[in-house]
């Protein structure tokens, strides 16, 4: 029996992607009873404000809040992440560790150039993760190969249309909890570092008001926008009400 078995797996090219982005939808899915765990491929070690040590204390903090049952970083090269051999295997060991039946991953296009290239090389490793004949290792024993189920891309910054929306209404409060665990990158009065887009004081009004307008399109407060590759399935119409 895998120890690490988990249900949802958010990866986040930068630490706190996955807070501004899904964290209401892995709060939600946690209080149903689902295990998530989050990866972050690098330390946002190149950001304007805070630093590696520092984003990386305050990423843990954001877990505990959220209630995350594991959190990893990669700690590939912020700014240099490149669909490549080498880190699509770091990402595939990641994969097959926790073995995911849902991966959520950056949006696939974004003011940030990042944010496409971690949607970009998450996508390709999900499935080459499925490829018995690409062989990894964790501690010296050979993983299984295993392909998620699913993989979701959240919105960002830029507003995309989505193509399915998720009800986080009762999880408004703890996503903006989770997203001010990095006090580093966002409004603060009483630091002298530099602005930024996202420490702008009206940067967190506008995530919350992406997620307002998400949510009244489907009639209730807040909800998270999210894009997939394939056909969405349900059981009957009832499920899409």
């Amino acid at each position: 029996m895998n120890p690490f078995k988990i249900d949802i797996l958010a990866f986040g090219i930068h630490p706190d992607d996955v807070e501004l982005s899904c964290s209401g939808t892995l709060a939600k899915h946690i209080s149903l009873g689902k295990k998530v765990a989050i990866c972050d491929l690098t330390q946002g070690e190149l950001g304007t404000r805070g630093n590696a040590i520092l984003r990386l204390e305050e990423a843990e903090n954001a877990k505990n809040i959220l209630g995350v049952s594991f959190r990893e970083n990669l700690k590939m090269k912020d700014m240099w992440v490149e669909n490549s051999e080498e880190n699509i295997i770091k990402i595939i060991e990641v994969i097959r560790k926790y073995q995911p039946e849902i991966v959520i991953c950056n949006a696939k296009k974004d003011r940030h150039p990042d944010h496409q290239k971690g949607n970009e090389v998450v996508q390709r490793a999900c499935f080459a993760s499925g490829l018995s004949k690409i062989e990894t290792k964790t501690e010296n024993n050979p993983q299984i190969a295993w392909r998620p189920k699913a993989v979701f891309s959240y919105i960002q910054s830029n507003f995309l249309e989505p193509d399915f929306v998720i009800d986080i209404s009762e999880f408004m409060d703890i996503k903006l909890e989770t997203i001010k665990a990095f006090k580093s990158q966002f409004y603060n009065p009483e630091t002298d570092e530099p602005n930024t887009f996202i420490s702008d004081k009206s940067f967190l009004e506008m995530i919350k008001s992406q997620n307002l307008i998400l949510g009244k399109s489907i009639g209730v407060q807040f909800a998270e926008g999210f894009h997939t590759t394939r056909y969405m399935g349900v059981k009957n119409l009832f499920d899409l009400i």
